[in-house]
């Protein structure tokens, strides 16, 4: 029964498995582990990550990865908070359109390097997570945005509930993320120029040959993760308030994380922004929930991501073999049970 489910159904369905697993794990060793506040805690940092793992999982689509997206959070954060701490009366669309504007400059900037210079992106955005990081130093001059500089309705966001279920509270930043994610998805699965991606990370040359522009394709999708990005640091600033130079660090192994757990392929080619966002809370309810566990310290939680990425990636080839061989096995029988001539044919 397993073998007629999609490679994608399967990956959702383990992830929920082991999400499970992990709330009962914790539960049994957190004491009163289980409460609103656990869901509004998650919730509240989900709505970042969920949009930086979407973000990820569009470079990696491509065969590409983008290690400088921590630097782009945090710097459109600051960039947003001292346009808003200057301009109290802005218009709150019209910010955000700012931050993704600012953090899609910093994906064209990575996308042509890579696309059109044809330098391996891991060396790219490995040097320009440095530069960005630089260049807010500089831009901020050692100055701090701090929440008494924002208007209180950005400053309210977060915590402002749309409708609650059951004492669970659903607030504005985490259903505004998930809504995004399910644009993304359904655009990637319904639009043509979106479902390039899929085709230029599956096999360049036959993209190619289809008469796909791979090096605008990669291009794009560099763009759009940098938007995304910059929407997550809208979201930043708006949880947060306070803005430092150090912004958004440690965002890269975590975008990464939350995107190969979410059984994005590493190689390219597969996986979707549901399995990504799924990744997203496993990856923060660890972050977590270790946090709140007594036993393991506070310098272990950079390790458990690390493992992380390593099973995700181990069983993700594990069940992609296995797959493989069951649909040759499967292929083999039917061709085996078919009458002669109509095999040939």
């Amino acid at each position: 029964m397993l073998g007629r489910l999609s490679p994608q159904t399967l990956r959702i369905l383990a992830l929920l498995v082991v999400l499970a697993l992990v709330l009962a794990f914790f539960a049994s060793q957190v004491p009163n582990y289980f409460n609103a506040r656990l869901f509004n805690r998650i919730s509240s940092s989900v709505a970042i990550m969920a949009l930086i793992a979407t973000a990820q999982t569009l470079v990696i689509l491509t065969r590409n990865i983008d290690l400088s997206i921590g630097s782009v959070v945090g710097f459109t954060a600051f960039a947003t908070g001292n346009l808003v701490a200057g301009s109290p009366d802005i218009h709150p669309l019209v910010l955000v359109v700012y931050a993704m504007l600012v953090g899609a400059g910093f994906g064209l900037i990575n996308g042509v390097i890579v696309a059109y210079a044809r330098v391996p992106s891991i060396i790219v955005t490995l040097a320009t997570m440095a530069i960005f990081r630089s260049a807010l130093v500089e831009y901020s001059d050692a100055k701090s945005i701090t929440s008494s500089q924002l208007p209180q309705w950005l400053v309210q966001f977060p915590n402002t509930s749309l409708f609650e279920v059951g004492g669970v509270q659903f607030r504005a930043a985490f259903v505004t993320a998930v809504i995004v994610v399910l644009i993304v998805h359904v655009a990637l699965n319904r639009l043509r120029p979106a479902r390039r991606l899929y085709a230029v990370g599956s096999n360049p040359e036959a993209a190619e040959m289809a008469g796909i522009n791979l090096r605008l394709t990669v291009l794009s999708a560099f763009v759009m993760a940098g938007a995304l990005a910059g929407l997550a640091g809208f979201m930043f600033l708006a949880r947060f308030g306070n803005i430092t130079v150090v912004a958004g660090l440690g965002f890269e192994l975590k975008s990464v994380a939350a995107a190969v757990v979410g059984g994005v392929n590493i190689f390219g080619g597969s996986g979707t922004v549901l399995g990504a966002l799924i990744g997203a809370i496993l990856v923060d309810l660890i972050d977590t929930s270790l946090v709140r566990w007594a036993l393991v310290s506070e310098f272990w939680r950079e390790a458990v991501l690390g493992a992380l990425i390593l099973t995700a990636v181990a069983v993700d080839a594990i069940l992609m073999r296995r797959l493989i061989r069951m649909r040759i096995a499967r292929e083999k029988e039917r061709l085996a049970s078919m009458p002669q001539k109509e095999a040939a044919e």
